[in-house]
């Protein structure tokens, strides 16, 4: 129905719904707001939009009753044999229900109007009117539940596109994001095995004279590359289960100043030129608590300090209130910019200036860590050091706020 059928006073209403058509994307939204237009030149007091399912049956995706024959017999009228013939013909249809003999009130008599949403002839959902006690739908009527029926194709139409557009995109940044996985992963791989292979070849050569001490060297990087990429493999398997929930947790009451005493030996004895300082930790209190898991996010945390704040010196503090125990460990080194403070946390997510030159690792260790506390009913996060670097702040549940 073009707007050029509509008697005068019916064209200010076909274009306020013209308006909410154009400018609004959910579909609810602009229907509830096209309703109560609608209904100021065309009195109706149910209607329903039909949407076919996965099993392309007719379901009632937006059931409406309003007006004056609003009644739980009303809630409950929805016109699903007019709908099934309108999808069936393709055509506009109309419907009288006369069950006054079996129910008192206006809702005995029922007249129905259904009109198909047409794109390229084929009916994507179907639109129905519903009247209690009459007149039935006139022409002019119907000329208008017409037009409102266009606008609300045009709108189911445009949230199919932008659901296409949205999935598409959804799919090449997945596809993007497996591609750079896969070439993070394979890059983060072959660089241990590419040491370990060069040395090793290099010793299994009988031409190659090689001293004691060079020979204990060789062994020794070979040693530390395969550590680098047990290390790595086995990070991946924690991504992997935590993302399908099987990464096992075993709690106890755990204290956390020997958790972290333990951590900073680990670590000192992994790099020499550390420089590890621990205040108010011996004391502090236990937490109910995977003891593997917390020391796992605290060498974490302090091997990231090593690697992107190199020569700085780290500092842990520990401070116990009424329901958490807080640890925060800072470094002073180049610090991380505020957008990314949080998205250090994201899988995969590596700062835009580590791309180049960057340390080794795959942008795995600070989300697992986040899913490792928020599993013990605590949180971590990132904040500027005072002066500068970042500091990592983790709050733990104390032990007996967790019992209650």
């Amino acid at each position: 129905m073009q707007p050029n059928e509509i008697q005068p006073q019916e064209l200010e209403i076909v274009y306020q719904i013209s308006r909410i058509v154009s400018g609004t994307e959910n579909i609810e939204f602009a229907l509830e707001k096209i309703i109560k237009l609608a209904r100021k030149i065309f009195i109706f007091d149910n209607i329903v939009l039909y949407k076919p399912n996965d099993n392309l049956q007719l379901e009632a995706v937006y059931p409406r009753a309003i007006g004056r024959g609003r009644s739980r017999g009303a809630d409950l009228v929805w016109g699903e044999q007019i709908a099934d013939k309108v999808n069936k013909s393709n055509h506009v249809e109309t419907e009288l229900e006369d069950l006054s003999d079996q129910i008192e009130d206006r809702t005995g008599i029922r007249h129905f109007l259904g009109i198909p949403l047409l794109k390229t002839s084929v009916t994507i959902g179907v639109l129905v009117f519903i009247r209690f006690g009459g007149p039935p739908f006139l022409t002019d009527q119907i000329r208008l539940a017409e037009y409102i029926a266009e606008n609300v194709t045009q709108l189911l139409e445009r949230q199919r596109l932008v659901n296409e557009i949205a999935a598409f995109e959804a799919e090449k940044k997945l596809e993007n994001l497996q591609d750079e996985f896969i070439a993070l992963i394979s890059h983060e791989l072959l660089s241990p095995i590419g040491t370990i292979k060069g040395y090793t070849t290099t010793l299994l050569r009988d031409e190659v004279i090689i001293k004691k001490n060079e020979y204990n060297e060789f062994l020794n990087i070979i040693n530390d590359e395969a550590d680098r990429l047990y290390e790595l493999i086995n990070i991946l398997l924690d991504s992997s289960r935590l993302q399908i929930g099987t990464l096992s947790m075993n709690f106890q009451p755990t204290n956390i100043g020997s958790i972290i005493r333990e951590a900073v030996e680990r670590i000192k004895s992994r790099i020499k030129d550390i420089d590890i300082h621990i205040v108010h930790c011996e004391n502090v209190g236990e937490t109910l608590a995977d003891p593997n898991r917390i020391a796992q996010v605290i060498d974490n945390v302090l091997t990231n300090a090593s690697k992107y704040a190199p020569g700085s010196a780290v500092k842990i503090i520990c401070i116990k209130s009424k329901e958490y125990i807080l640890i925060e460990i800072s470094d002073n080194g180049p610090g991380i910019p505020d957008e990314s403070l949080k998205l250090v946390f994201n899988r995969f997510y590596r700062l835009p200036s580590q791309q180049k030159n960057h340390p080794p690792g795959a942008g795995l260790g600070l989300y697992i860590c986040r899913q490792i506390i928020e599993a013990h009913n605590g949180r971590i996060s990132a904040e500027p050091a005072v002066g500068n670097g970042t500091t990592i702040k983790i709050f733990l549940p104390i032990m007996n706020s967790t019992e209650e």
